[in-house]
């Protein structure tokens, strides 16, 4: 089972495999799964799902139990049973056959359109009836309120046969010259028909009549697209009521809502080649969208690709197993593929242990390793001399290099650097010299960095190597051969400050103990300068002064204690002085500020005051603005606090205010003198 992942979407190939030819016994079959790995891997979801050359067609019956499949040479049929897992049936016909369609929920009713214009019925028992059409058929597809089947093909006109009354009736004549495909809405029965012409006919089956035209050509033509040729209509779906997916021999997907002329989504490819076969996804909200090449799944709101699979043979159908992520391909090669993809859907009822299968393979995941072929890119390519060799079948393009066969690669790495050998041997010979080097502890080459911290851990190493002698218990890793410390032995940023405040108040009993440490590295970087073999002990006190020291640790550590905080404390008088005397000796100049416009200027006290706020409490603070009246506290039914602000009002806001407040009492006082004169008037009171 090979297993890809684009866009973190894993696909599991279940077709993938050495296949074994017809004519071998099953004891010869059983030996090659004894001897070959690779027939012994193989998973056979289907036993026999193959054709002989090629296979044209793949459907499902619609009870699911059922996988019909068409193909070549000679032109056959074959039924597999997924109950059984196995061959139903096999029938061969007399030509190719150019698409079919399964009548009833299982295999009892087949309709099978030929590429010689016949149209040939089967029942369960086998072939039933004969007839032909006119011209040579492209697809057909079934209406089951009324028994018609509609067929389009190489002519202008849709020829109805009714399967009730046994007879053809009138057709519908299009403004195409000929026709590709077709489809009928399950929904309401709508027909529509995609034509040469890039153009999409819609008819309504009650009156016969046309009711919709669009136009699919001129939508499908984008600025990013390069069109050589007038597209025309290679592929047809509705989903639900108002929803139609139209594919293009130009490798362009639009997708239609019903109510409109213009595309919804417009879709490239990017492949220029036909659409084979367009089907919806609903549960993600998917459209699978083919060519020959390639099997595009993408989300049919925003356009974005989903993942895609690419088989190794060429396209020739697709088929989606309903509600499950099982995907079944017709392809240019015997061999029928089967692809599971568990982000789409569970596995059918039949095959469900492959959820457990892929589950399994997700909690151990083992990485793809090619044993046959090597990984070149160019430059190395270019190393051995084999560019001559791109687009050639040695190599094989993959991402940013090449595959190329393993053998070949060694014939030309010897022929190029014949002492190659010789060098990766000498060179995993000084890996493991150095590999036990590093085991060791080294006295000798200390760090650059914390030299003083490296030989404290040596001499921890050493007392502690000697305690587990001693007890024979298991020592810890050290921290100088751990990688996850290398950096603060090599980083300077890393070097500790012994001048700092903090390490001298932290760190007072360590002094005595530091300055023999110091004797040490002195000693030590004179051997490095000397390059002297032999270890020189440390200068020091005798073992007997050590020990007499013991007993006054405490004094001498309240002693160093005061020590470093008098030093501390004269340090920062020092600086003190040295800071007063910059300020004295620093001229202060006015700064100058510019006020923006439509600002105004507050005076410093303001922020002076502001500063007095933000220095008190909350508590004071929440007096304050309750005396001002912009803070309003209550208690609660529940028993908690409620509290209530109100914003202030600037001085802008309250200017803007009075100004309002004038303007309104201007107005009243014109309406008053206004309504006076009217009075007057009407009165016959003269004017003053």
């Amino acid at each position: 089972m090979q297993v890809s992942s684009l866009n973190e979407v894993k696909i599991y190939s279940l077709s993938c495999g050495k296949s074994l030819p017809e004519w071998l016994s099953d004891r010869k079959k059983r030996a090659l799964q004894k001897k070959n790995v690779d027939v012994r891997r193989r998973i056979e979801l289907i036993q026999d799902f193959e054709m002989p050359t090629v296979c044209t067609t793949i459907k499902v019956s619609k009870d699911g139990q059922y996988i019909l499949a068409t193909g070549t040479y000679k032109p056959r049929v074959r039924c597999y049973d997924t109950y059984q897992l196995s061959l139903k049936f096999e029938r061969c016909l007399d030509s190719e056959v150019v698409t079919f369609e399964t009548l009833s929920d299982d295999y009892s009713k087949i309709v099978f359109l030929h590429n010689d214009r016949y149209i040939e019925f089967h029942s369960q028992s086998g072939f039933y009836y004969k007839t032909r059409i006119p011209k040579f058929g492209r697809d057909f597809s079934y209406h089951y309120p009324s028994c018609d089947l509609y067929f389009v093909g190489a002519s202008s006109e849709v020829y109805r046969l009714n399967l009730e009354q046994g007879r053809y009736l009138n057709p519908l004549q299009t403004d195409a010259a000929e026709n590709n495909v077709c489809d009928i809405n399950s929904v309401h029965g709508l027909f529509a028909t995609g034509t040469i012409e890039g153009r999409v006919e819609c008819w309504d089956p009650r009156t016969r009549n046309r009711v919709g035209l669009l136009d699919c050509a001129l939508s499908s033509v984008t600025a990013d697209s390069e069109i050589n040729s007038l597209p025309t209509i290679s592929a047809l779906k509705f989903n639900g009521a108002l929803t139609m997916a139209v594919g293009t021999s130009t490798g362009q997907v639009l997708l239609y809502d019903l109510r409109s002329d213009k595309p919804l989504l417009v879709k490239d490819h990017q492949y220029g080649l036909p659409i084979k076969s367009v089907h919806f996804q609903n549960s993600l909200d998917l459209i699978l969208s083919a060519d020959s090449r390639i099997i595009k799944m993408w989300n049919k709101n925003s356009g974005k690709i989903f993942t895609s699979l690419e088989p190794e043979h060429d396209i020739n159908d697709v088929c989606l197993y309903p509600s499950s992520g099982m995907l079944l391909t017709a392809n240019e090669t015997p061999k029928m593929g089967i692809y599971y993809i568990p982000v789409l859907g569970p596995a059918p009822r039949w095959c469900s242990f492959l959820d457990n299968l892929t589950e399994e393979l997700e909690e151990n995941p083992e990485s793809t390793v090619y044993d046959d072929y090597k990984f070149v890119t160019k430059k190395d390519l270019e190393n051995l001399g084999l560019t001559h060799l791109i687009g050639s079948p040695f190599l094989r393009a993959y991402m940013h290099g090449f595959f190329m066969d393993i053998r070949l690669y060694h014939k030309v790495k010897l022929m190029v650097n014949p002492f190659a050998y010789e060098e990766y041997r000498k060179d995993k010979i000084r890996q493991k010299i150095e590999e036990t080097r590093a085991q060791r502890v080294q006295l000798k080459k200390l760090p650059k960095v914390n030299k003083e911290l490296a030989l404290k851990l040596i001499e921890e190493e050493e007392e502690k190597q000697k305690s587990t002698w001693k007890k024979k218990v298991k020592s810890l890793p050290n921290i100088l051969t751990d990688d996850r410390f290398k950096v603060m032995f090599e980083n300077p940023d890393f070097q500790v400050d012994e001048e700092s405040e903090e390490f001298r108040l932290l760190n007072p009993l360590v002094s005595k103990i530091s300055e023999k440490r110091k004797k040490k590295l002195r000693l030590l970087e004179q051997q490095e300068l000397h390059e002297k073999e032999e270890e020189e002990e440390p200068e020091g006190k005798p073992s007997d002064a050590e020990s007499s020291e013991s007993s006054d640790d405490e004094k001498a550590w309240v002693e160093e204690v005061r020590k470093q905080r008098r030093l501390l404390q004269q340090e920062e008088k020092v600086k003190r002085q040295e800071r007063l005397k910059e300020d004295q000796q620093t001229v202060l100049k006015p700064q100058f500020y510019e006020i923006k416009a439509g600002e105004e200027f507050r005076s410093f006290k303001d922020s002076a005051t502001k500063q007095k706020l933000m220095n008190k409490t909350l508590e004071d603070r929440l007096k304050l603005e309750a005396k001002n009246g912009t803070l309003s506290v209550s208690d609660t039914t529940v028993g908690s606090k409620q509290l209530t602000f109100t914003l202030k009002r600037s001085e802008q806001q309250k200017k803007q205010q009075e100004a309002e407040k004038l303007h309104r009492q201007e107005r009243k006082t014109l309406r008053r003198s206004a309504g006076n004169l009217k009075s007057r008037h009407r009165r016959g009171r003269p004017f003053h």
